[in-house]
């Protein structure tokens, strides 16, 4: 992972579960990543990913992600890289473009069918013989 050479770990004490374990250790797990100083991306990525991410970076142009599930630092560091990877990834997948269609004469006569016999269904609902 050339990814984990890049990161800035910082660690603090967790909330939550634990006991007396939450005072003790530093479980929480803060990862950092500049997109600015990366060698993993090119220009253009790297202009695709501060639009995309640009409300999850700070001011030292971090995007930083957080995890403190776990009672364990090494677990919260792995779930945070995964984490950041992820967002990474899904940030740099480039959307299919979507074509207009328009529906076939068979859907509209379908449609238009099942429309009719709705309606039918309805109208007979009220009416009682002995009026």
């Amino acid at each position: 992972m050339a990814l984990a050479k890049e990161l800035i770990y910082q660690t603090s004490r967790s909330c939550g579960k634990g006991g007396q374990n939450v005072n003790k250790v530093a479980s929480k797990v803060e990862v950092g990543f500049n997109i600015l100083l990366s060698n993993l991306f090119n220009p253009e990525q790297k202009e695709v990913l501060l639009t995309k991410l640009q409300s999850l970076i700070t001011n030292d142009n971090l995007i930083k992600v957080v995890c403190e599930k776990d009672r364990s630092q090494l677990l919260n560091k792995q779930k945070a890289i995964e984490k950041l990877a992820h967002l990474l990834e899904k940030s740099l997948k480039i959307k299919k473009q979507r074509k207009a269609t328009n529906p076939s004469k068979a859907s509209v006569e379908k449609r238009l069918k099942e429309k009719q016999a709705r309606a039918y269904i309805k109208i007979n609902r009220g009416r009682s013989f002995l009026e």
